[in-house]
């Protein structure tokens, strides 16, 4: 009894029937414990509707059936399947699967090509300019459906982009797919995208009618609903033109005072809160008040995690999910180090919760951050790829303690990885910040959370760390200290376009 229970409790909630599963499969079924709903294709789930319990587990369903496909043409545009379920991929030979809710149609294509990222279960998501293409010439041929693009649908697109991004990415998008068409035989495509693109910058003659629109791992358990909110996400990113940043300033002073900042209103977020002179004390001096020892520890953990350069400054990309699981455990360990009461570098065994958000249970935090993280590496920009690991770690919240502090961390590693600076939440941006992103947790809004790191990164931008009490000047007249409701976060360069 024992045996099966366990056998059972090892199946995800959708499995595809092999040699070594066959037995556990047919006995699951016989007991009512599974169900068959496809060729070879089984749920754990007997009560909801597999056409819903396959779209919960899609990516990594098909990273199983059609492992080095590219999820494309307007199915990587989108992130999502289209409204009737058809899903669109490239690989070695044309086919079409049915699975329930769900037709996976692969058109015959090239493997990766440049800018493509590895996407979840062996699967490969095509990137954007790639699936533009893909898109726009398949609209050229009879019978391809939703897998094309029509051209109002591509012309909303451009300009979506062009409010969104400028000019600049405009001329990103051409320049890159000028570069891709001729491996995709795409050229008839990319002319018309560069059209379109000529049209709305007033630099080509060219009809334009429309106005702007357009916009998942088995083996271990995982939160199918979170991979909902990641995806969204996860679309929002590779949709929206984001900013680069480069770090300013990044002689040894610099980097200290914003480690100094980053660390003091990380835990400043979190309640742990001190007068900035006490703050300083603790970490540039080393002084531990004896009144509050463990929460001077949280802030000097931070500081000293943040300013260990060789080891922060890494990007998880470069990694696999297992190596990724076991950085968090790591810098979770060093975070909370002087803190054994809240088991520093171990997973959570009981369920946490912020108000009315129940995070993910603890027997699926390994499997959800390992997913997530197949997800993260769908994304090449920066910016992208420290929002996401950012609400990543939030949204699993995978300790007892610290997991919005380490969540900050990360997002941080990953831009002074690529050189670019780190965004920093003062005080009077705490409430702006939790709302932004409990819209996206809540209700699955993923640009206010965007928007809001965007400016809390330009904040950053337009400070200089190298002079410590000049910085505080400056974070002083821009409310950064304020209280939540009581001030208003200003940039420096809206102080100076104020002053007479």
């Amino acid at each position: 009894m024992a045996d099966r229970l366990a056998a059972h409790r090892a199946l995800p909630e959708v499995v595809l029937s092999s040699r070594d599963l066959t037995r556990v499969i047919a006995r699951e079924v016989r007991s009512g414990r599974a169900k068959k709903i496809g060729p070879r294709l089984y749920t754990t789930n007997t009560t909801d509707d597999p056409a819903a319990v396959v779209r919960r587990n899609l990516w990594v369903l098909l990273g199983q059936l059609l492992p080095g496909a590219i999820v494309g043409y307007r199915t990587a545009l989108d992130g999502v399947p289209s409204p009737d379920g058809a899903v669109f991929l490239a690989g070695r030979y044309a086919r079409s699967i049915r699975l329930p809710g769900h037709t996976v149609h692969v058109a015959r294509g090239p493997g990766p090509l440049e800018g493509d990222n590895p996407f979840m279960g062996g699967l490969f998501i095509a990137s954007r300019e790639r699936a533009l293409l893909e898109s726009v010439e398949a609209s050229r041929r009879r019978g391809a459906g939703v897998r094309g693009i029509t051209d109002s649908e591509l012309q909303q697109w451009i300009e979506r982009q062009l409010q969104i991004g400028g000019e600049g990415a405009l001329n990103t998008i051409r320049d890159r797919t000028r570069a891709l068409a001729p491996r995709l035989r795409a050229e008839h495509a990319q002319e018309r995208i560069d059209a379109i693109i000529g049209g709305l910058l007033g630099t080509r003659r060219t009809t334009l009618t429309a106005p702007a629109a357009l916009a998942r791992l088995a083996g271990r358990p995982y939160d199918a609903s979170r991979l909902r909110l990641f995806e969204t996400l996860l679309t929002e990113l590779r949709a929206r033109p984001l900013p680069s940043r480069p770090e300013r300033h990044a002689d040894a002073d610099a980097w200290r005072h914003a480690a100094f900042f980053d660390a003091y209103f990380s835990n400043y977020i979190e309640g742990t809160e001190f007068e900035l002179g006490e703050a300083m004390q603790i970490v540039l001096e080393g002084r531990i008040p004896a009144a509050r020892p463990q929460d001077a520890h949280d802030v000097l953990g931070t500081f000293r995690l943040l300013m260990d350069r060789p080891a922060f400054a890494r990007s998880v990309t470069t990694m696999d999910a297992d190596a990724f699981v076991a950085l968090v455990k790591e810098r979770h360990a060093r975070l909370l180090s002087e803190r054994p009461e809240v088991r520093p570098g171990q997973f959570k065994e009981k369920a946490n919760r912020a108000g009315e958000t129940v995070f993910v249970a603890p027997e699926l935090v390994h499997g959800t951050l390992q997913t997530g993280f197949e997800m993260l590496r769908a994304l090449g920009d920066p910016f992208a790829k420290a929002a996401f690991v950012m609400f990543l770690l939030g949204e699993v919240h995978p300790f007892d303690d610290g997991n919005g502090r380490l969540a900050r961390v990360f997002m941080n590693a990953e831009l002074a990885a690529a050189g670019e600076t780190r965004i920093i939440i003062p005080t009077v941006y705490r409430d702006d910040y939790l709302l932004a992103l409990r819209a996206l947790s809540r209700q699955s809004r993923p640009q206010p959370f965007v928007a809001l790191l965007e400016r809390a990164q330009r904040f950053a931008d337009e400070l200089d760390f190298r002079v410590l009490p000049r910085v505080v000047e400056v974070l002083t007249a821009c409310s950064a200290f304020a209280e939540p409701g009581v001030g208003v976060l200003r940039l420096p360069s809206e102080l100076r376009a104020a002053s007479p």
